[in-house]
């Protein structure tokens, strides 16, 4: 485990209840440059504690190590995931894959290369209610999501775009399967010197239209995905681990709950409750296993994070046009 900060902490927690619960791992040890929080980690979860990469594959026999999370800065995790995989270590690599685009193939040729299983860490693959809604999939025409979380002073490293509405570009792109064909896109730094709030319009190929907000400066937390295809209306709660599913039409609205109108039946899919975490490290740890590929491959995150670059360069371009810059410098 690379990193112990507050999300890499968490990896270190489920890999360690994973193990408790018979899952085939054992927790090595958690990396650090900040020596008391490894060491403090490593003595909650019964393991070992590391300053560095470079010490870990040293002071761990050969093959011993085996497979291992980055949850470190972004802009670490081409170079720790890297030396990971050159020395044999299948790696579950944070989101954003890495903070460019050049890094990030970097990194997909490494794994080639070295022969390594690479998965990226966008967790809402791995919501119950995001497994429940893929059979729903037919046509996905128009999506409407929101992502709003309060102020902490955490991942203010990057673009809201790359902190949090990177997870529903992941999944918008994966339920839609169609290439992206215009990017409109408006966004503020309120609290950081980052973009802290934006909206953005994605049009597809296919004709679908997406419309995305992600704010870390909100009075409340909202994570909700929605979308309309031929006859249906799905609603998704990420945070409940809900869906909801509005079909339109006699034979369909008599297999669900009826509402007020009568053509449209309402259905509330079965879903078994799961920590997203949980659900991603057992995946991970089976590709390593199995030697197959993870659900959710290093080519996905540079997908994700191509979209996500190409946003913030939106964002950057349309506050030049109306200059945003100017209006920030007069606030200050």
């Amino acid at each position: 485990m690379v990193g112990v900060g507050v999300f890499g902490r968490n990896h270190a927690r489920v890999y360690k209840e994973l193990e408790q619960q018979g899952e085939a791992v054992r927790l090595l040890g958690v990396v650090d440059p900040d020596a008391g929080r490894a060491d403090a980690v490593a003595r909650e979860f019964g393991c070992e504690g590391f300053g560095s990469v470079q010490q870990m594959l040293t002071l761990t026999r050969p093959g011993e190590l085996q497979a291992a999370s980055v949850a470190a800065p972004t802009a670490q995790h081409a170079t720790i995931a890297g030396d990971l995989m050159k020395a044999g270590v299948d790696v579950l690599i944070e989101k954003p894959l890495a903070a460019t685009l050049v890094e990030a193939e970097e990194l997909v040729a490494l794994a080639a290369t070295h022969k390594r299983i690479g998965q990226v860490g966008h967790l809402e693959r791995f919501n119950p209610a995001v497994r429940a809604t893929l059979p729903l999939l037919t046509q996905p025409m128009f999506f409407e999501v929101h992502r709003l979380s309060v102020f902490t002073p955490r991942s203010l490293d990057v673009d809201v775009v790359l902190d949090l509405m990177i997870h529903d570009l992941d999944i918008v792109l994966a339920f839609a399967k169609s290439p992206v064909k215009e990017v409109r896109a408006v966004g503020l730094p309120i609290l950081s010197g980052k973009v802290d709030i934006a909206n953005v319009r994605l049009e597809l190929e296919s004709g679908c239209v997406a419309n995305f907000t992600a704010s870390r400066v909100s009075t409340e937390r909202v994570r909700k995905l929605r979308f309309f295809q031929p006859r249906q209306y799905v609603s998704l709660d990420y945070g409940r681990q809900e869906v909801l599913v509005f079909t339109i039409g006699h034979d369909e609205a008599a297999s669900g709950k009826p509402s007020v109108n009568p053509q449209i039946g309402v259905n509330k899919p079965p879903i078994a409750s799961e920590e997203p975490l949980h659900a991603e490290l057992k995946s991970f740890l089976r590709a390593v296993r199995e030697r197959s590929a993870p659900v959710v491959p290093l080519e996905d995150g540079r997908r994700a994070l191509a979209l996500a670059l190409e946003i913030v360069d939106a964002i950057r371009d349309h506050g030049k046009k109306v200059g945003l810059a100017g209006i920030a410098q007069a606030k200050h």
